[in-house]
C-alpha cells in the first residue's frame, strides 16, 4: 500500500474497509530466530554473535500484529532501515485472530 488508503485493499468494497483504515497495527519485520536457554542468554558479552536460523540470502517475514503478510528485503533510506516488499502472502487473509493489547 503506497498511502494506506482502503481503496488499494479491494477497490470494489473500498466502502467495506473504510472504517478500518484509521486502525493502528504493528507492522514488525522478523530477521530470524533461535531457542536459548537462559544461562546461554545470561552468558552474552559484549559483542557476543548469536546465530540465527534463517539462511541470510532468505526474504524476511514482514508480520502485521503478529501474522505473517509479506516477504522482504533489508534497504536503506535516508540513513535508516527499511524494508522493500518482495512478495505479498495471501494465504492468511481472513484467517487473522484478533487481539487485544492494553496501551
Amino acid at each position: 500500500m503506497a498511502n494506506g488508503t482502503a481503496q488499494e485493499i479491494d477497490p470494489g468494497n473500498a466502502g467495506h474497509y473504510r472504517f478500518l483504515a484509521d486502525i493502528p497495527v504493528r507492522l514488525s519485520v522478523e530477521v530470524g530466530q533461535v531457542t536459548k536457554t537462559l544461562a546461554e542468554i545470561m552468558a552474552l558479552e559484549e559483542g557476543a554473535v548469536v546465530e540465527l536460523g534463517r539462511p541470510a540470502n532468505e526474504l524476511l517475514d514482514i508480520k502485521v500484529n503478529g501474522a505473517l503478510v509479506a516477504k522482504g528485503e533489508i534497504v536503506t533510506v535516508d540513513g535508516r532501515f527499511a524494508i522493500r516488499v518482495a512478495e505479498v502472502v495471501t494465504q492468511n487473509v481472513g484467517t487473522g485472530k484478533i487481539e487485544r493489547r492494553a496501551s
